[in-house]
């Protein structure tokens, strides 16, 4: 654990130049301006953002290393900040510097240098979302509280203004507990499923990852967690924290779960609920209840009362492209969840808007996940008309044909959208094809089950070009 005092005299690399890593430059050149401090990044400079280039040119004293070699100039320095998006199992240097104890992160010194209080937040999906809601309930309690860390605020820089009264609700990522040696006062998991084995090489790393976020918590600390879920429960099987455990079919004997619309909440002597009449309003969709529980049991933790949970409630503003309706254009709903990366969210989506959905829209970067579960819940569906993207677009129909031939189920139709003229063609097309194949009072849903790299920028691109087309191709 490194303590920014020590770090003046120690020769600094940061290793990756996206957010965090420029934040984390920019944090450092503030603090020691004198100081010669080490940048590397795949890239030449000439191709990164003009934002990096920016603050690279803004700061003075730096050595850099660019291009395909820039691991190659590890082993000189005395600490190396790594940003989350380089893999660790995947090049030995990076290993290197990490079995010499030289490897860190922007997480990993904001955790060893905060003076207040963590609570942190993991899971493959909705860790976003509970995030802010948690935030949003503390805000509403009148709390000195943050929001930070993979929700794309680095909070190195508000060390400066933090105290011991202050609460830091921090998003965290798999790839940014991976180095993690500290763990959050309060942690909060959630499910834990296949994701980015590019970056971890097996669904083992992934879970190890994510384990660090109770790995290092003591008695003195909390872990709430569901335990129907298999990954959560193991962790919290090897904990050393008081296990709060969530569900949202109760009851429990001790912990919070949801009983006639209440989150029900048995944490100390006495039994306390909390009414979940303006959750629909703010966050559709059943399965936003394993976010709203875990966030209504962090705010008894921490000494909240009903009204400022439910102003909390209230007040949350969701995230966009996380299951949100678009709207109503020729007789025909669309939903937009773009940030739908894996099977499991989509299968959830698709069982909260039940048999009306009609056409679905699918497929994106190949992480090499399966789709068999997912395939079947199709199957099983009302969906009549698949739409389907490259590279998983191709593995899903695989799967959706397998199931329904095992099955002797009527297949749905479906369309292969060619990535190769780019992202506005792409979706436009996948966008006209579902106002041909949906009908009136129909639903068409856009949770792709998979990653948007290749054909997209990012998710983000990827859902605003969907709403895009719904509204041009409506009117």
């Amino acid at each position: 654990m490194w303590k920014l005092e020590d770090l003046e005299t120690k020769s600094i690399l940061i290793l990756g130049l996206g957010v965090e890593g420029l934040s984390t430059l920019k944090f450092l050149r503030e603090l020691f301006p004198e100081k010669t401090l080490g940048i590397a990044d795949v890239g030449p400079l000439e191709l990164l953002d003009a934002e990096a280039r920016r603050v690279i040119e803004a700061s003075p004293r730096l050595e850099p290393h660019f291009g395909e070699n820039y691991l190659g100039f590890l082993e000189p320095y005395d600490l190396i900040i790594k940003t989350p998006g380089i893999s660790i199992v995947r090049h030995p240097e990076i290993q290197r510097a990490l079995v010499a104890d030289k490897l860190t992160s922007h997480t990993a010194l904001f955790f060893a240098n905060c003076p207040g209080t963590i609570i942190g937040v993991t899971g493959t999906k909705g860790k976003g979302t509970t995030s802010k809601l948690i935030h949003s309930m503390l805000k509403a309690g009148g709390l000195d509280a943050y929001l930070v860390g993979n929700i794309g605020n680095p909070p190195l820089p508000l060390l400066r203004q933090a105290g011991e009264s202050s609460i830091f609700v921090f998003e965290l990522s798999a790839q940014q507990l991976e180095t993690l040696r500290q763990s959050p006062h309060i942690a909060v998991l959630l499910n834990i499923v296949p994701d980015h084995l590019d970056h971890f090489a097996s669904f083992e790393n992934y879970v190890q990852a994510k384990q660090n976020l109770a790995r290092h918590q003591t008695e003195r600390d909390y872990l709430v967690y569901n335990p129907a879920f298999p990954a959560p429960r193991r962790i919290a099987d090897e904990a050393r924290s008081e296990l709060i455990p969530c569900a949202i079919e109760g009851p429990l004997a001790r912990g919070c779960f949801v009983d006639e619309r209440q989150v029900i909440c048995r944490l100390r002597d006495a039994a306390d609920s909390v009414a979940l009449d303006e959750v629909s309003a703010v966050l559709p969709g059943s399965f936003n209840l394993y976010n709203v529980v875990p966030a209504v049991a962090v705010a008894k933790l921490v000494g909240l009362g009903n009204g400022q949970i439910i102003e909390g409630i209230r007040n949350f503003e969701p995230e966009e492209h996380r299951f949100e309706r678009v709207g109503s254009f020729r007789g025909i709903t669309f939903y937009n969840a773009s940030i739908a990366t894996v099977p499991e969210v989509t299968i959830e989506h698709l069982k909260s808007l039940g048999d009306d959905v009609q056409t679905m829209l699918l497929g994106g970067f190949d992480r090499g996940m399966a789709f068999g579960t997912l395939a079947e819940r199709i199957v099983q569906s009302k969906v009549r008309t698949v739409i389907l993207f490259p590279e998983t677009g191709r593995r899903i129909w695989e799967a959706i044909s397998a199931w329904a031939v095992g099955t002797s189920s009527e297949l749905p139709q479906h369309f292969f959208i060619d990535g190769s003229a780019g992202a506005e063609s792409a979706m436009r097309e996948a966008v006209r094809l579902s106002y041909l194949h949906t009908g009136e009072g129909k639903i068409c849903l856009h949770s792709p089950a998979s990653p948007s790299f290749g054909v997209f920028k990012n998710y983000k691109e990827r859902g605003q070009l969907f709403k895009r087309f719904v509204r041009e191709l409506g009117e």
